[in-house]
């Protein structure tokens, strides 16, 4: 079955947008879908309080026919809604979404999958040799099929591009960098993907989120949904569903909340699943396996510029154009004697500045403005000099202080940040998350840094980039090949304070909540976790 949901429209990059809250939005992200149990304002009465939470005596319902291992079972009772429900799953193809959805069938909740196609397929054919969505959906019917679950792709093109791609474009022709998992969860996935399925009566809709939700007990209905760290804190996405509307998570379960990555991949195995052996997505949701360069190149297209050492003005190379690099970055400069870092952009005349000493140089970040400000309860934490801060995906956490540019609280849509200690990469046009221990409370898009003088760019560099006849500068200079020992001592302490950070973060929220076995499972596996994100993985802080 399809789902088409309009004609095609293609919208032209427009100009800058100074922040989120002024793009006009043609979904309303309160979604109207039907909730059965909310015609009496109220859930089934045995809705358990937590979906993750400890298991109750009643047994899950299961029938005798089922073949599942009794390893299985665990999982069942600990992450499942003990009644009979109507839930429309999310897949992508991808192993998450695929264990998610026999979790729940195995339960036996009435399940139907849902493909979301975004793109249009004119868009791969003319332009690049695969299609990012034809190998997903493959492998999504071939999961749906093992168990006989119905399988219905949702054409929301339109939807997509007119409130994410477009945004995205115009974000980066204005040296910003926007984090678009964010927006697609709350305006494709959670947004327009709910507006589509309204009149087909599902209680939940389920996805292979990393997240927990806890909802209020039948007793308590009229109390707000919370949204909660994963038991796995280094694949935890609570960074990229932080914008979501109480609305909308009041219509969410994650079966894999209380799951941790390595155990989801043995129940992809348990279940033979068809991508039991599938990789993870490394890259944005929406590209698949296409280059995000490639993606920006098509849309936003080319323009060369200078590429400037930001200590000597030394002209090193050439750029593609500036939207194509970050603050911060190091990846497709393409520099001898590295690694170069990107750190400062001139717009005005295309010009990035890069520098071999980018953690070296102490820079002040620690207080910056965030716009379009979202409160998952719908209402503003009261302790908001008390709240833990996510400034990018990952387990790192910092405590920050929230208040209003005049001062008062946070209740408006625009506030100021004071984290407790300085980040060396804040980005305009990302976001910030807000935590109170185990709990996401929201989240908010970074406008700027107040008190960020930037990395310094000495004055030939300023000169240099300035010129309007860039023949005069002449060709690249032969880049010295320097010892790297104190970038990479720098760098080293830097990882080593981001990793003690969050294991003092997750330490901490475990001592204000009652120390169950669960939550000592939790610390323990995330422990283990933070030890090899440190050693393997140190990049992603």
């Amino acid at each position: 079955m399809l789902i088409n949901m309009g004609s095609r429209f293609r919208p032209r990059p427009g100009s800058c947008l100074p922040r989120l809250a002024s793009i006009p939005s043609t979904l309303n992200l309160t979604p109207t879908f039907s909730h059965r149990a909310s015609q009496s304002r109220k859930p089934p009465k045995t809705l358990v309080r937590s979906l993750c939470a400890t298991p109750s005596s009643q047994k899950p319902l299961l029938s005798p026919k089922t073949l599942l291992r009794a390893d299985l079972q665990p999982y069942l009772r600990c992450s499942m809604p003990h009644t009979k429900l109507k839930i429309a799953v999310l897949v992508s193809g991808g192993v998450d979404s695929s264990v998610a959805l026999r979790l729940l069938h195995a339960a036996g909740h009435s399940c139907t999958a849902f493909y979301l196609k975004i793109w249009f397929q004119e868009d791969f054919e003319n332009f690049w040799s695969e299609c990012p969505w034809d190998e997903d959906l493959k492998y999504a019917k071939a999961v749906c099929d093992q168990v006989n679950v119905p399988l219905e792709v949702v054409h929301l093109t339109d939807e997509y591009w007119n409130n994410v791609v477009s945004y995205i474009i115009q974000e980066y022709q204005c040296g910003r960098t926007p984090n678009p998992d964010v927006l697609c969860n709350t305006r494709i996935k959670f947004g327009a993907f709910m507006d589509a399925i309204s009149s087909m009566n599902f209680d939940y809709v389920a996805s292979g989120h990393y997240a927990k939700v806890v909802h209020p007990s039948v007793d308590h209905y009229d109390k707000p949904s919370v949204l909660e760290l994963s038991m796995d804190m280094v694949k935890d996405q609570t960074y990229f569903l932080s914008h979501l509307s109480q609305a909308q998570l009041k219509r969410l379960i994650f079966p894999l909340g209380g799951i941790p990555k390595n155990e989801v991949r043995e129940l992809a195995t348990k279940f033979d699943l068809p991508n039991k052996n599938r990789k993870d997505s490394q890259g944005i949701c929406f590209l698949g396996k296409i280059k995000f360069s490639e993606f920006v190149a098509r849309h936003i297209g080319e323009m060369e510029g200078l590429i400037l050492e930001a200590e000597t003005g030394d002209f090193l190379g050439k750029h593609r154009g500036f939207w194509f690099y970050t603050i911060g970055q190091r990846q497709g400069l393409r520099l001898p004697g590295g690694p170069w870092y990107v750190v400062e952009k001139d717009i005005d005349n295309n010009v990035v500045f890069v520098s071999r000493n980018y953690f070296s140089v102490d820079k002040r970040r620690r207080t910056f403005r965030v716009g379009s400000l979202n409160w998952v309860t719908g209402v503003a934490p009261d302790l908001t000099n008390q709240l833990q801060c996510k400034i990018r995906h990952g387990p790192g956490f910092y405590s920050c202080k929230i208040i209003t540019e005049n001062g008062e609280s946070s209740s408006d849509n625009v506030a100021v940040v004071h984290l407790s200690e300085d980040d060396q990469g804040l980005a305009a046009g990302q976001f910030a998350a807000f935590y109170i221990d185990s709990c996401c409370v929201g989240s908010g898009v970074i406008l700027e840094s107040w008190d960020d003088q930037g990395f310094p760019i000495c004055a030939r560099a300023l000169d240099i980039a300035k010129m309007e006849d860039k023949s005069k500068i002449g060709k690249p200079v032969k880049i010295k090949v320097q010892p790297e020992t104190r970038l990479e001592d720098s760098k080293q302490t830097h990882l080593e304070t981001r990793s003690s950070k969050a294991t003092a973060h997750f330490q901490k929220s475990l001592t204000r909540t009652p120390k169950s076995e669960s939550h000592q499972h939790m610390w323990l596996l995330s422990t283990k976790w933070l030890q090899r994100l440190g050693n393997k993985l140190g990049w992603l802080f």
